[in-house]
């Protein structure tokens, strides 16, 4: 089995594993109200969804 002649430091360890960091989903903005809102999903104030109207709101 391959074993490691020595221990690996915290440093190298840690550069080793930067491109594993989680980064924040950006919004996408509605393009009927402008609200921001994640993708793929409803817009939570107008209820506008790929071109159309899915839930009316009641204001």
């Amino acid at each position: 089995m391959a074993v490691p002649k020595r221990r690996m430091s915290k440093s190298n360890s840690r550069k080793r594993r930067s491109h594993n960091g989680v980064k924040a989903a950006k919004p996408t903005y509605c393009p009927q109200c402008g609200t921001a809102s994640p993708s793929h999903a409803i817009c939570p104030h107008c209820g506008f969804y790929q071109g159309r109207t899915i839930v009316d709101s009641e204001d």
